[in-house]
């Protein structure tokens, strides 16, 4: 389980970080009158995109850090 959520967690971080540098090509791009995403979404909904996949993101990091510390309170006893 512990390696799925890592998984998860890098593919979420390099999409989020990948949706950013998307969103700020479209905005580049929008200030010379082209558009990256062929209109179909802004770079403020690409960056909210990527906002929420930073979230699960922290989530699952705090979700891995209160496993360690009740595992490692646990041992100490």
């Amino acid at each position: 389980m512990e390696k799925t959520l890592s998984g998860v967690m890098r593919v979420f971080f390099i999409a989020a970080f990948g949706l950013l540098a998307i969103a700020v090509f479209e905005v580049l791009a929008n200030a010379f009158g082209y558009t990256f995403t062929r209109g179909i979404y802004t770079g403020g909904r690409l960056l909210e995109f990527s906002s929420v996949l930073l979230i699960f993101v922290a989530t699952l990091l705090l979700r891995q850090i209160r496993e360690r510390l009740k595992q490692g309170s646990g041992r100490a006893s």
